[in-house]
């Protein structure tokens, strides 16, 4: 029998096959790792629960004009309109 003498290891397409896989990975995670640390997160905003609670107090002043969301479907192929909810009372 005569031995065949086996090349290197990168002259194989299968080994790329099975090495190209993880290797992308690894630099698509550098890749985000980079912009990650470069690009802050432009989302985060201190004053945010304070934004809320005026949004919410300028909708409870007019909520004559919002109906429910069923009075309003039920309503839609009529075109009247519904007659305002009932607020709860407030404490």
């Amino acid at each position: 029998m005569s031995e065949q003498s086996s090349g290197p290891w990168w002259k194989f397409p299968h080994m790329w096959l099975v090495v190209g896989g993880p290797a992308v990975v690894v630099v698509a995670s550098f890749v985000t790792l980079y912009l990650a640390i470069t690009r802050p997160d432009p989302v985060t905003d201190t004053d945010y629960y304070r934004k809320g609670i005026e949004i919410n107090k300028t909708l409870n002043d007019n909520a004559s004009s919002m109906a429910p969301a069923l009075a309003g479907r039920n309503h839609a192929q009529t075109g009247a309109t519904p007659a305002p909810a009932m607020r709860p009372a407030e404490h």
